[in-house]
């Protein structure tokens, strides 16, 4: 399938990246802030354009097939109730999260990354040209029949998932029933910070859990208040999706935010210095390196 080979040539690029280690603030240099409203794939918003141009000089249009992109997904059905992040949908925090974190990429890694914003749907059709897709408000989405299929056969022939964006056992809970009718017999397994993709590139101390910034902002605490935390608590889970040979075919980012981290960075120098810059981005880095090399 053209997954698996765009996946193989993906994974030799992410093998021989190199990341510019230099200090934090050389590789993360805050910028202002934008905050808007949704916008089509096909708008870029203004103070995004110079970046977006120069990515696409950095292409070579000869490799142009070799380039990394981030596909969000989209989703028509989901639970409508309050209770699992009413109001937030698989467009929350776009463009600004995906553009943002694409010029991070584009600015301390060799790898070679498309410009623009991809929305797609969860069909085969699309999902096969991509072999890494992102999953906004992960505990609202409800699978039709056929995405369910879709993306079961994505994952199994090379695809990975990033899932991000959600608090709380109710919410988990959902999501993992969601996640069962999509890979039956394949249970999500709890990963510990002993994990290989926390060390790949940048080296945590301690898993990463990045708070809405309207949270933060108010509390000054590291995770979303008002959930229901009786059963799994309110640190950061961490929960993988392996396939019949072991390979990781998704990560689940339970009680983060991280396209908070990448679409705010620049609204307040506190959220940048203790979310975006030594989680945000270094934990995209690792997922990304960790999850194309393997």
């Amino acid at each position: 399938m053209k997954i698996k080979k765009y996946a193989m040539r993906m994974a030799l690029v992410l093998a021989a990246m190199a990341v510019a280690l230099l200090s934090a603030q050389a590789q993360f240099g805050r910028r202002g802030g934008f905050g808007r409203r949704f916008m089509s794939s096909d708008q870029i918003p203004e103070e995004h354009r110079a970046e977006q141009e120069m990515m696409e000089k950095a292409i070579n249009p000869e490799f142009r097939e070799d380039t990394f992109t981030f596909a969000r997904l989209i989703f028509a059905n989901y639970e409508p109730s309050s209770q699992f992040g009413g109001g937030r949908l698989w467009l929350d925090d776009t463009p600004d999260a995906d553009l943002n974190a694409i010029y991070r990429l584009h600015l301390v890694t060799s790898l070679k990354v498309r410009p623009g914003l991809h929305f797609i749907n969860i069909t085969a059709k699309e999902m096969n040209n991509y072999p890494f897709v992102y999953l906004a408000t992960a505990g609202r989405v409800i699978f039709t029949e056929d995405e369910a299929t879709d993306l079961r056969n994505y994952l199994l022939n090379g695809g990975f998932l990033m899932a991000d964006d959600f608090w709380g056992d109710l919410q988990w809970e959902h999501f993992r029933e969601q996640m069962h009718r999509v890979l039956p017999g394949h249970e999500p397994v709890e990963i510990t910070l002993d994990h290989r993709i926390f060390h790949t590139v940048f080296d945590f101390k301690k898993s990463p859990q990045i708070p809405s910034v309207g949270s933060y902002l108010s509390y000054l605490q590291s995770y979303d208040p008002g959930w229901d935390y009786n059963e799994k608590g309110h640190d950061p889970r961490y929960y993988a999706i392996y396939d019949d040979k072991q390979r990781m075919i998704a990560l689940i980012c339970h009680n983060n935010h991280y396209g908070d981290g990448w679409e705010h960075e620049g609204d307040d120098p506190r959220y940048f210095d203790k979310f975006s810059e030594p989680m945000g981005y270094p934990m995209l880095i690792n997922i990304l390196v960790y999850t194309m090399s393997h």
